[in-house]
């Protein structure tokens, strides 16, 4: 029995950590959380083309991908901002989140939607998620810039602010191009 035992206690040391995945909200949850006097959000595609691709890298903004959901948030005809669920990488899982924006481009909120990391999840921090509110494309938003850092949350941190900053970008290039 304890040559069972010994292979069996080896590898349970050598395992991963159990999963820590919480699910926090859904991204129409984050979106009425944001703007609850919205009567209704209203999908909106966001195609960038080559030229938008090649300025998002011109700015240091890693485009990831040309095609973006973008959530209007309305009441009546008026455009009250914008909702956009995304998902970064950790350390090594994903971590969902939303960005609400202003109708002008500056963020109104950030809310972490799922965290599946054992560590870093001090990104949930409503002082941390704050430092982003009145943020716009104009600003760095960059860790150890305007944004700061978690200790022991240093790629959850700097991963999250890349994700918002390059959601900002877009958001931006979709007004300016009249699509938004």
């Amino acid at each position: 029995m304890r040559v069972l035992l010994a292979p069996t206690a080896a590898a349970l040391a050598l395992a991963p950590a159990g999963a820590f995945a919480v699910e926090y909200m859904s991204a129409e949850q984050a979106a009425k959380l944001m703007f609850p006097e919205a009567e209704r959000f209203e999908p909106r595609a966001l195609t960038l083309d080559a030229a938008q691709m090649q300025q998002l890298a011109a700015r240091g903004v890693a485009a990831r991908s040309a095609q973006w959901s973008v959530q209007a948030a309305l009441r009546g005809t008026q455009v009250l901002g914008y909702v956009v669920a995304d998902a970064v990488i950790g350390k090594f899982e994903l971590i969902g989140y939303a960005v609400g924006l202003t109708a002008e481009g500056a963020v109104k909120q950030v809310e972490i939607l799922s965290y599946r990391e054992s560590h870093g999840h001090e990104v949930r921090l409503p002082a941390w998620r704050k430092q982003f509110v009145g943020k716009t494309g104009a600003a760095p938003l960059r860790v150890g810039e305007d944004i700061a850092n978690i200790s022991g949350a240093t790629l959850s941190c700097t991963h999250v602010t890349d994700g918002v900053r390059r959601i900002v970008v877009v958001v931006e290039m979709g007004k300016k191009g009249g699509v938004l």
